[in-house]
């Protein structure tokens, strides 16, 4: 649809994300390509004896583009070496969905980067007090309390149910019987 904004994810080899999306910047028109970026997630990683914040891609394997012109972005797409396919069919772009974009953005707003979130447990409920994931209303699959991530399921790239790492740290967790003010 030309003239109205849509999100494009763009399937691109992993590892090589920055590369491309600087590419995608430098071959393709401003007119076209309104921002090109790679979504990530905060998490905390134990080395040296200190923690530290590290920031890794949400989605490996992909950059995302935001257009208003889908006809010419697919063509432009096509000078990009490194690609490996717009997520659509060989002669349409699928933009993202609502739902997938509305995700994206208040899970990890204009610095798309899905910041730490903190929380505790009480028995098999884990409430979030701090963080990105306090406005997150979807399944939490598993947490990994060593290493402060967790995964969690959306619909994205069409639909399909995804799992999606962040970063998550439990500060406690008590037993269902533990008098705790939620």
């Amino acid at each position: 649809m030309e003239g109205t904004e849509m999100w494009y994810a763009v399937q691109v080899q992993s590892g090589r994300e920055e590369r491309i999306r600087e590419l995608c910047q430098k071959l393709i028109s401003p007119a076209v390509l309104l921002e090109c970026f790679i979504p990530h997630y905060q998490r905390k990683r134990k080395y040296r004896g200190e923690w530290h914040t590290e920031e890794r891609p949400l989605f490996p394997g992909y950059i995302f583009i935001v257009s208003d012109n889908a006809d010419e972005l697919f063509f432009s797409l096509k000078k990009i070496p490194y690609l490996t396919k717009l997520l659509g069919d060989k002669e349409h772009a699928i933009a993202l969905y609502e739902e997938e974009v509305a995700f994206l953005t208040s899970m990890a707003g204009k610095e798309r980067c899905i910041h730490m979130s903190y929380g505790y447990i009480v028995g098999d409920q884990v409430i979030i007090t701090e963080g990105a994931m306090m406005n997150f209303h979807g399944k939490i699959k598993h947490i990994n309390r060593h290493k402060r991530e967790a995964v969690i399921e959306a619909e994205f790239f069409g639909g399909q149910l995804t799992e999606i790492k962040v970063g998550l740290e439990i500060v406690r967790k008590y037993d269902k019987d533990e008098d705790v003010q939620l």
